[in-house]
């Protein structure tokens, strides 16, 4: 069954809030061909409830999906643009809400199962409710927004393994350096059309190209070059799996620099070639009907 937006009058990309003297946050939704760009930084949530969105932001682009979620920083700038069924919530963290939940929320990207979905919907939508009323009940409306953040934060328990291997004698400082990890991380995901030199991660994350490459190794078990090189061979696979384009222009849309380079590359890691990846999987559409 398709969840349904919160019911609303305003057009389509608009913000919602109450005005910021008297909010924590901004409670945002676009969607229905909608255009969205945060007029106020801070920390950001995003997760997508139906059809696609394209979200573009300082650590790339990102096509989110029914139940994926992504967490940003708040120099991140997100600017969103949802398809014709796009519909996307989104939570700006100001002010002492930021300072607040940043122990508890990281940088990052997954999905959510369908469950916690209707949660997180059930949550929006009950605090976006009570933040126009703020003004009434300041304290029910802090318990809404708390509560919504409690159950986003529940999407990144997974991260706690990868967290314990940062270096810091702090879980503080360890959390420290594993946001800054996450941003590089979805720098690489953000820009999977290319090459990404270390450099730039580095300038992203205020650490050195040496730092940065052995404690991403050390968090992740690969390199941001070999991170850089599988993701950019999973989207060949998207593209090969969903549209016509020649072998060469696939190669080309992944940031490889000729035909041979991408087929070499392709084989070393799927053990099979890319034509014949393309045929694998038409044939499994076509056995399925």
């Amino acid at each position: 069954m398709p969840l349904a937006l919160p019911m609303t009058r305003r057009p389509p990309g608009i913000e919602l809030s109450t005005h910021p003297a008297e909010s924590l946050a901004r409670w945002c939704t676009v969607g229905r061909s909608g255009h969205l760009r945060p007029a106020e930084r801070g920390f950001s949530i995003w997760f997508q409830l139906r059809g696609r969105t394209r979200l573009t932001a300082r650590e790339g682009a990102f096509d989110l999906g029914p139940g994926e979620w992504l967490a940003l920083e708040r120099d991140s700038a997100p600017d969103l643009q949802a398809g014709a069924h796009g519909a996307t919530l989104g939570l700006v963290l100001t002010g002492d809400a930021a300072s607040r939940s940043r122990p508890d929320l990281l940088p990052g990207h997954g999905r959510m199962t369908s469950r916690d979905l209707r949660i997180a919907l059930r949550l929006w939508r009950n605090g976006q409710r009570l933040a126009t009323l703020a003004g009434r009940d300041p304290l029910q409306a802090q318990r809404a927004l708390q509560s919504l953040l409690v159950h986003l934060a529940t999407q990144q328990r997974g991260m706690e393994t990868a967290i314990a291997r940062c270096p810091g004698r702090s879980v503080r400082r360890k959390r420290q350096v594993f946001g800054r990890m996450q941003r590089a991380r979805l720098f690489l995901e953000g820009n999977r059309h290319r090459v990404v030199r270390l450099t730039e991660l580095a300038e992203l994350t205020s650490f050195s190209s040496w730092y940065l490459s052995k404690t991403f190794h050390a968090i992740y078990d690969e390199s941001p070059q070999a991170a850089s090189v599988r993701l950019r061979l999973e989207r060949a696979c998207e593209l090969l799996a969903q549209s016509d384009c020649a072998i060469g222009e696939v190669g080309a849309a992944c940031g490889f620099d000729n035909s041979c380079s991408f087929a070499r590359a392709f084989r070393a890691r799927f053990r099979i070639t890319a034509s014949a990846y393309r045929e694998s999987v038409r044939a499994e559409r076509h056995a399925r009907g």
